[in-house]
């Protein structure tokens, strides 16, 4: 069940205070070679060194580590990919069910009109400059869409919305800025200009196109894709393009950020906004999403 977002960060910060010192701190600061040291860093294995980020983690998101399969950390990577224990998401079962593919807030939700749709009110983006590929655009016009943020604090992995095939991954290089309310509303076209992938897909028993579009952001900025076992990163040539042709099955994991970022989730016109959906509500991986009309 969905319910709203936080209304403080950490130990008591008003929400927006903290996102303008978050905007302040990660858009006014060389992102790319910040993402590159905090990348290296995160990477670095010493418990002790561990414990003490992720202190000072705390006091600055609503880091909830009570779901982790293990609390035990080797390296501040391991804590932004952990597991969670066994059976703390719950995968609807229904088969006219498409899920969310992540925990996080809802952005915002709609359908493609006339190849714009938006990332925040008033804020729109062309699908041509997210998708780099007119046949994907003309494809996806009309599509509905559900935009879901993944803050840095959330769990980052990322799962299978339904059972299917994954037919086409490609990689688009980009730059790494914040995707945070107060930096889309202050960035023009902020998804199409960082790092992202494109995952096409078709769903199971009725051949219903799926696109999931990953976006990554700053300090990590990379997206583990495991059916391909890459990792793309700003080394990663751009355009680069894989046709695996895996079978995947409802709540599979698929991947994981080393950041909070955001997934786009597309679906044709004949799809449903799931009833419960609303912007600025927390959704959990493997909660109704999109629905397939009866």
């Amino acid at each position: 069940m969905m319910t709203r977002g936080p209304k403080t960060k950490g130990f008591g910060l008003p929400k927006l205070l903290a996102e303008d010192l978050n905007f302040l701190i990660t858009n006014r600061i060389p992102r790319a070679l910040t993402t590159r040291l905090i990348g290296w860093y995160s990477h670095i294995r010493s418990p002790i060194l561990a414990r003490i980020s992720i202190w000072i983690w705390k006091i600055f998101t609503p880091l909830d580590l009570s779901e982790a399969r293990s609390t035990r950390f080797e390296s501040l990577r391991d804590c932004f990919i952990r597991e969670l224990i066994p059976g703390s998401r719950p995968i609807d079962p229904r088969p006219a069910v498409i899920v969310s593919p992540c925990d996080g807030i809802i952005g915002e939700y709609g359908s493609v009109a006339l190849g714009q749709l938006f990332q925040a009110k008033g804020c729109p983006y062309s699908l041509r400059d997210l998708l780099i590929d007119p046949l994907l655009e003309q494809q996806w016009e009309g599509a509905r869409f559900v935009t879901i943020r993944i803050t840095s604090a959330m769990y980052h992995r990322f799962h299978a919305p339904h059972d299917g095939v994954i037919s086409r991954i490609r990689y688009i290089s980009g730059d790494t800025w914040n995707v945070n309310p107060i930096a889309l509303k202050r960035i023009e076209k902020l998804f199409c200009k960082n790092e992202r992938a494109i995952l096409e897909m078709t769903l199971s028993g009725t051949n219903t196109p799926l696109l999931m579009v990953p976006i990554a952001a700053i300090l990590v900025a990379s997206i583990r894709i495991h059916c391909i076992e890459t990792t793309f990163n700003a080394r990663t040539k751009d355009g680069m393009s894989f046709t695996p042709n895996t079978q995947i099955t409802k709540g599979q994991e698929l991947g994981w950020f080393e950041h909070g970022s955001t997934i786009l989730v597309f679906g044709p016109a004949t799809l449903e906004i799931a009833p419960n959906l609303a912007v600025g509500s927390v959704i959990r991986m493997g909660e109704p999403l999109l629905n397939l009309q009866r």
